[in-house]
């Protein structure tokens, strides 16, 4: 029976062979790249993510670089050989660039940014780092963020650096910082989100004395720019599992800071224990809905899903008859979402949909008892618009229900609605539904300028296609004039 040294030094193999043949995949870009710098009396290194990736045989075609050169020296040797080149980062040490390359059969395109060594600090009320520039790789690689990414391979040489046990933890699955947690996250604070993301993307657990700085330290949090903030919960949401980096922001109190609707929905049971979790529950609806997903992670639905139910806590009230209610918690919620999503700086459009999406994730419920009319099916796809997908999937995905017979009798609801709607479609164009008389139409018919007036006939007549559906021509302009005399 093999110990547990054993299976390290196993996986520690493992992960060198896979190492050594995603280097040569990207070798010919690498190596070009790196005689290049050479040959200008500079060294260069694939670095961080790059290597960590590499190692675990996931490597794409980004590609991190790091070097002595000072950013000018690095313009210089790029510049005729990339396809493409740009310096919005340059302030920072980093060059972009984009380069075609052939790679056995095909031709791939890298994304390549290259940084000079540097060092980088926040003081206590700033938002932006200092930056400065230093000589040696090895200090470059102590100021990295974890150890699994601060490890580098020299090239064209391809001499493996790793001075603080990367590829140990690695192996472990484990998430350390190159020196004290606390120096790590003094320098940059952003880092504790850092450490959820990745967790959430590898599936790697956090080492304890880094959950207990992040613990800790989680005030620092509020020096970070919002826009930072909300790119790395993004690249955590969108990750394979966000529910064990979410889990962490909550339990070190992070989540209290950046998006603290979240650990709010961890209301006490009452003792009766009648109402769910809605913490729980949450999370169980944000990994129903990434099961529904089509084409790759849905930011606008996962964003949804983790927060349909924020309007519940400030709903929540105990009935007489022992009951908890939430009433109205979906309205309340929408308010709360755009509120929230925009002091995350989130587009206005991504703010738009996500708390329509919210605000309409309980409309479907009494269906099943009841049924629609054609006009409520209607309303429904009207209201919807373009997310009406996503919100099958939400309200799909909102039935966490332990009872088998009612979880089937929801879902079978459903399907019953979607086959309607999908009947109504064919039969009505359904997914743009307009009056049947257009605005010039209607100030012909009723021989007037264009005005409020107008307005509220298009609005008449907009109403009386969702409730009857289709009208003949005839009969639209009947129901206009008989509208447009009772207006006095």
């Amino acid at each position: 029976m093999p110990n547990a040294n054993d299976d390290t030094s196993s996986a520690l193999s493992q992960a060198q062979q896979r190492a050594v043949s995603e280097l040569l995949r990207v070798a010919p870009v690498a190596d070009d790249l790196a005689r290049r710098f050479q040959e200008a009396g500079f060294s260069l290194a694939l670095v961080g993510g790059s290597v960590r990736d590499a190692l675990l045989g996931r490597l794409g075609n980004d590609l991190d670089f790091t070097t002595d050169a000072r950013p000018e020296d690095v313009l210089k040797i790029v510049r005729p050989w990339a396809d493409a080149v740009w310096d919005v980062g340059i302030a920072f040490g980093t060059v972009g660039a984009q380069k075609q390359a052939r790679v056995g059969d095909a031709d791939r395109s890298f994304q390549i940014e290259v940084t000079t060594y540097r060092s980088e600090a926040y003081d206590r009320t700033s938002r932006k780092p200092e930056v400065s520039y230093g000589d040696s790789i090895e200090d470059d690689l102590a100021r990295r963020d974890f150890t699994v990414n601060a490890m580098a391979v020299a090239l064209p040489e391809k001499r493996f650096i790793d001075p603080h046990g990367g590829l140990e933890d690695l192996a472990a699955r484990m998430l350390r910082t190159p020196g004290t947690p606390e120096e790590s996250f003094s320098d940059d604070p952003l880092r504790m989100m850092r450490a959820a993301r990745f967790a959430a993307q590898l599936d790697f657990d956090v080492a304890p004395e880094v959950v207990t700085a992040m613990k800790e330290m989680a005030g620092r949090i509020e020096i970070i720019s919002a826009e930072r903030v909300r790119d790395e919960l993004n690249k955590l949401i969108l990750s394979a599992h966000p529910r064990k980096g979410l889990s962490l922001l909550v339990d070190t109190g992070i989540a209290d800071r950046v998006l603290p609707e979240l650990p709010a929905l961890r209301l006490e049971s009452d003792e009766h224990h009648r109402h769910k979790d809605v913490y729980d529950h949450t999370l169980i609806v944000l990994e129903q809905a990434m099961a529904l997903e089509e084409n790759g992670p849905d930011l606008t639905l996962r964003l949804a899903a983790l927060l349909h139910d924020i309007g519940k806590p400030r709903t929540r009230r105990f009935e007489k008859d022992g009951r908890v209610s939430f009433h109205h918690h979906e309205v309340v919620g929408a308010k709360m979402t755009k509120k929230r999503m925009t002091a995350l700086k989130y587009s206005n459009e991504l703010v738009k949909d996500v708390s329509r999406l919210v605000e309409l994730h309980l409309r479907f419920h009494g269906y099943g008892t009841s049924g629609w009319t054609d006009s409520a099916v209607r309303r429904y796809v009207r209201d919807a618009g373009p997310l009406l997908d996503r919100l099958h999937k939400l309200t799909r995905s909102d039935c966490t229900t332990r009872n088998k017979r009612k979880a089937a009798a929801l879902s079978r609801a459903y399907d019953g609605l979607e086959k309607r709607i999908a009947q109504l479609q064919e039969q009505e164009e359904l997914d743009a539904i307009r009056p049947d008389l257009d605005g010039n139409q209607i100030m012909e018919i009723l021989g007037i300028k264009p005005g409020p007036a107008v307005g509220h006939a298009y609005k008449h007549m907009l109403e009386l296609r969702l409730e009857n559906g289709p009208m003949e021509h005839d009969a639209a302009v009947a129901a206009l004039k008989e509208w447009w005399a009772e207006q006095g």
